[in-house]
């Protein structure tokens, strides 16, 4: 995997040179670099919109008490979308929309909990049929809690207070 995201690394700047390229020959140069900027400022004002709304919906679940599953999950989403959209290049802006655009972030979304839970089910011990939620821990090396069937003796532990200071 690691040698794949070199791969894609360096081949990435090859193949954004050759869709410039060939869109200056078919607009020409100025053209395709006004539209490279024009893409840029409106994925920075797309990004900072997107910013915003996750922001407000995450401290309004917050407040409410709610777990904000989707806000927190969409937040890497919009933050990726923003690097890639700042970077010129017209693959890396179509990317950069498809993760910054609300209707196309579920599907985003999506994708990236079916990759984090086929990652999780092969690194730890869940089943292949088991659920995997945003904040599943898999530990092998802890042990299980020691088990009892004896009685259960409710009580409460009651520490001793530090001694306070007089000086």
């Amino acid at each position: 995997m690691g040698l794949l995201i070199v791969a894609l690394l360096l081949l990435l700047p090859v193949l954004e040179i050759l869709v410039i390229i060939s869109v200056g020959s078919a607009i020409g140069a100025w053209p395709t670099a006004a539209l490279l900027v024009a893409i840029s400022l409106a994925g920075a004002w797309l990004v900072r919109r997107e910013g915003r709304r996750a922001w407000r919906s995450l401290r309004e679940a917050m407040t409410t008490g709610q777990l904000p599953e989707k806000d927190l999950a969409d937040t890497p989403f919009v933050m990726a979308g923003g690097v890639l959209l700042l970077i010129p290049g017209f693959l890396t802006d179509v990317v950069g929309l498809l993760l910054v655009l609300p209707f196309t972030r579920p599907l985003a979304r999506r994708i990236g909990h079916a990759y984090f839970a086929r990652r999780a089910r092969r690194l730890g011990d869940i089943p292949a049929g088991a659920p995997v939620y945003p904040g599943t821990v898999v530990h092998d090396d802890e042990p299980e809690p020691p088990r009892s069937d004896g009685p259960v003796i409710r009580g409460e532990i009651v520490g001793e207070e530090p001694p306070r200071r007089t000086d």
